[in-house]
């Protein structure tokens, strides 16, 4: 039996002391060699593990890195990212996810990338993606229902993420509606979901997240995003670790997802959605091609459109595709 360096770390990890070489032998099936060579691969790698004759191995520290290990070392879901690859290098985990569908992975498939030289973020913008700093990631789902159920999705992962971050962070992480993740009034995090479907049959669909985690300062943003953009860094004067943040994101987003299947529409998850939501009950501006308009944004309906009362008191349901909405005095 081959040893699994994920196995082993989600031990190590959920042990409160020493994790007896003999016990990691019996439990894996392995010899003492085989886990010694597994202990000096992640001491390698960053992880600081103490090794104490007659006591054992026991974790004292984790590197923020990146791998397949690390990430499947932490997870909690039942189906979410329990098929996982990763890649230090690749050019869209979207597009890396849409060819690992067409060759039949199955629902729940994760795709992780320290970096992307080809990332795209919504109307086909390009998406910075630089390495050792943010997540990029994209998981898979291969849902049994119609296609026009599945735009609601964006909004199931932006809760998702914006559960994850205030759990992680502490702060209090806000979506500008449909799917932008804010933190004190700048983005963290843009979500790009792609559908590829028949008339009445969706065949899969790819939700990417990018989120600016250990960003240091706001130079590393490129000069015409600086002012909007920011990283969990910078705005909590913390290095974070991005497997834990993405544990987190997986773990929430399959709760919400599962929630979502039920009834196919977002009035179990609303509530939690408006308590994150940035715009609730504040003037916003409408930016639809057919004419703006200004109103107060009244939270959102079971289909995942904004509601916004009009000065003349008449509600509007406005449609996320290619209408902006934006504060009265600036981005948020």
């Amino acid at each position: 039996m081959k040893t699994d360096k994920s196995d082993i770390l989600a031990l190590l990890r959920g042990s409160n002391g020493y994790v007896s070489g003999q016990q990691l032998c019996a439990q894996f099936g392995v010899s003492r060699t085989a886990v010694w060579k597994v202990i000096n691969q992640l001491k390698e790698e960053g992880y600081k593990i103490e090794s104490v004759t007659n006591k054992g191995y026991r974790l004292l520290e984790s590197p923020d890195v990146l791998s397949k290990s690390e990430i499947s070392s932490r997870l909690t879901t039942k189906w979410a990212g329990q098929s996982l690859y990763y890649f230090d290098e690749t050019g869209s985990t979207n597009i890396d996810a849409k060819r690992y569908a067409e060759d039949g992975a199955v629902h729940g498939t994760v795709v992780v990338a320290d970096m992307q030289t080809t990332g795209r973020g919504r109307r086909g913008r390009m998406w910075q993606s630089p390495s050792g700093s943010a997540i990029y990631m994209t998981i898979l789902l291969k849902p049994d229902f119609p296609p026009d159920k599945a735009s609601m999705l964006t909004l199931v992962m932006a809760l998702g993420v914006a559960e994850a971050i205030t759990e992680v962070t502490g702060m209090d992480a806000g979506i500008k509606w449909p799917n932008d993740i804010v933190v004190n009034k700048k983005k963290v995090c843009g979500i790009l979901t792609e559908m590829n479907a028949e008339q009445d049959y969706i065949q899969y669909v790819v939700i990417g997240v990018g989120i600016n985690v250990n960003n240091a300062s706001p130079e590393e943003f490129p000069e015409e995003i600086r002012k909007t953009a920011t990283s969990l860094r910078i705005e909590s004067g913390k290095q974070l670790g991005r497997a834990a943040l993405i544990e987190r994101v997986l773990f929430h987003f399959e709760q919400n997802y599962d929630t979502y299947v039920r009834k196919l529409d977002l009035s179990e998850l609303m509530e939690a959605y408006d308590r994150h939501l940035l715009n609730l009950n504040a003037e916003v501006k409408v930016l639809d091609p057919k004419g703006e308009f200004t109103g107060i944004a009244r939270g959102i309906n079971e289909s995942g459109e904004l509601l916004v009362e009009r000065e003349d008191g008449e509600v509007v349901q406005v449609y996320a595709g290619e209408v902006s909405v934006r504060g009265l005095y600036g981005y948020v």
